[in-house]
Formats: C-alpha cells, structure tokens, sequence
C-alpha cells in the first residue's frame, strides 16, 4: 500500500469514527431534554387511529390509541392513551405535516408526550423525535431502536436522566 492511499484510509477512518461518536451524543441530548420536558413517556403498541376534521373543516387530526406496556414516566393509571397528531385522511382527503410523526397500527412505540393544556389532549413531544418505533432483533429476539439500541438500555438511560431532574 502506498502511503498516501494509508494516509487517505486513516482520515476517512477517523471521520467515520467522528460522525458517528457525535450523531450518537446527538441523540442522547435529545433523549435528555426529551426526558426532563415531556409529561409522559410511554412504551406500547399502536391500536387504534381515527381521523377527523376539526370542527370548522379546516383541519384534519388524528387521534391514535396507544396501549401502553410500561409508563416510564407520568401518570400509571391507564391502560390506554390517545394521542393527537396533525394530518391523516378523511374521506379521501389527506393532510400531511412534515416533521410530525406517522403512526401505524401495531406499530410497537416509545413516545414521549407533551399535554396541551388548553384542551388536555396529548401531543407528541418535540414532532417526530419524540416517537421511536421498536423493532425486535431477529437475532437476539430483544427490542431495539432504528439505531440499534436495545430498549432496555435505552430505558434505563430515560429513568435515569428522570430521576437526575430537580423536583418541582
């Protein structure tokens, strides 16, 4: 191997290494201040989406039902949330918004929500970062993120950055 062609594969080598090291401390930030902010961190499946305009047929939402497998943060009473989301369709018309999350039935999620204290419906916290879809590992059979994380670990960092947070 020539040396400039070494010297070429060590700095891609070490950009590559760089990117990722920051994308990943990008990402625990945002868990971070997703944490701290949001009222609710739920863990659970998409079971339900419902469609409609608003009451001047101007707007069209999306009340989808997550049923929830683990609060990690908020209120622990019900089996159930529903969460409303700008866009969807109503007959044959649809309404997209970009950098909100989409939903899909059986959809398995961990979302982080934000109650709107006008109309005390839930929101998704910080558009779409603040729902992650889980995926299982077909290999190890564990929950993971898109970026390959396994949800247990990823859930002990959300507890954690929780219970770091100043009592109110």
């Amino acid at each position: 191997m020539s040396i400039p062609f070494r010297i070429s594969y060590s700095v891609l080598l070490i950009t590559l290494l760089v990117s990722f090291t920051s994308y990943s401390q990008s990402i625990n930030s945002s868990i971070k201040k997703m944490s701290e902010k949001a009222d609710l961190i739920v863990e659970g499946k998409v079971v339900q989406k419902k469609s409609s305009w608003n009451k001047d047929k101007t707007r069209i939402y999306t009340d989808v039902t997550v049923q929830v497998d683990e609060y990690l943060k908020g209120n622990k009473g019900n089996n159930n949330i529903v969460i409303t989301t700008p866009g969807g369709e109503v007959d044959g018309v649809g309404e997209l918004y970009t950098h909100m999350p989409q939903f899909n039935n059986d959809e398995d999620v961990l979302v982080f929500v934000k109650e709107d204290k006008r109309d005390r419906s839930y929101k998704v916290f910080n558009g779409e970062d603040g729902k992650i879809t889980l995926y299982k590992d077909k290999v190890t059979g564990e929950k993971v993120t898109p970026f390959n994380k396994k949800v247990s670990s990823l859930k002990k960092e959300i507890k954690e950055f929780i219970n770091k947070q100043p009592q109110e």
